[in-house]
């Protein structure tokens, strides 16, 4: 018994999350939908084609900004892993309880880490510099 009841209640309220959503979008589709121009703060219009003020190309993309953009993800990604790994190798230096082996094995752990960093900050000033000359 317990059960059809909460079918009937998650039933209702799936049908009532879905009857809000199709009232909200007639209301929506009936209604005139206009678009705020680019660049302005009461310039409404139909569509973003009717406005004065917009540049041929301005949706468009360089190829120097797709490339950056793909490099700081990457980097940002390298460095968050090498933070990880170098606290990771603090947390087992603090663990090791003066035992030599793992002691040597957190050390390690944190150079590996650091390391990375470096080699991450030094390829990423690398490949600006090479694609700043060739591109821009």
């Amino acid at each position: 018994m317990k059960i059809s009841n909460k079918i009937k209640t998650i039933a209702a309220g799936t049908g009532s999350i879905v009857a809000a959503g199709l009232n909200a979008g007639a209301t929506y589709a009936a209604g005139k939908r206009q678009v705020l121009c680019p660049g302005t703060t009461n310039q409404y219009k139909d569509d973003l084609s009717q406005c004065s003020n917009l540049n041929a190309n301005s949706n468009k993309n360089d190829l120097m900004d797709v490339v950056n953009t793909i490099i700081n993800v990457i980097i940002g990604v390298i460095g968050f892993v090498a933070v990880v790994v170098i606290i990771l190798g603090g947390v087992q230096y603090t663990t090791s309880a003066g035992d030599p082996g793992k002691v040597k094995k957190a050390k390690d752990t944190i150079l590996y880490g650091i390391i990375g960093l470096v080699v991450a900050l030094l390829a990423y000033a690398i490949v600006n510099f090479v694609l700043s000359s060739i591109l821009g």
